[in-house]
């Protein structure tokens, strides 16, 4: 499944071409945490047509700590390119995404999300259900989940 963009093709991805990316957005160089892929777990990359990536995310099944569903899904890693935000690379990405999660059965997707990107999860459909709280990798987020329909 691959969703296009004017100049802009999201697509899979394998993680470690999604590490520089997200080392730069949102750890601000510092080196990313080599997470272990749970079974299922895609990446999903934004990319020009000239092959640059300037935008990804990872899903993963995993239990959401805050509701309970029959087949959550985390979305952890989400970083778009500061020069592409506003094209649309950022909802495509999720969009695909969730599209996949629901077609395969699953019934919620769930993130911290920092807190100047509340607004871009909300208008994704996701709806805010923890009060603020601190992460030492990138300030203040917040728990926010979307439901699905298969």
């Amino acid at each position: 499944m691959t969703t296009e963009l004017p100049a802009i093709t999201v697509g899979d991805s394998d993680a470690d071409t999604t590490y520089p990316l997200w080392r730069e957005v949102l750890r601000e160089g510092r080196p990313v945490p080599r997470l272990e892929d749970p079974a299922g777990t895609f990446h999903l990359a934004a990319r020009t047509v000239d092959g640059q990536i300037v935008g990804v995310v990872r899903f993963s099944p995993a239990p959401c700590p805050w509701v309970p569903a029959r087949a959550p899904w985390q979305l952890r890693g989400m970083a778009t390119a500061l020069a592409t935000r506003g094209t649309g690379a950022g909802r495509a990405l999720v969009a695909e995404g969730l599209a996949r999660i629901a077609a395969d059965g699953g019934d919620l997707v769930w993130c911290d999300a920092r807190v100047p990107a509340v607004g871009f999860y909300e208008r994704m459909g996701f709806a805010v259900v923890t009060e603020e709280f601190a992460k030492p990798e990138g300030g203040p987020h917040r728990g926010m989940v979307a439901r699905l329909q298969p």
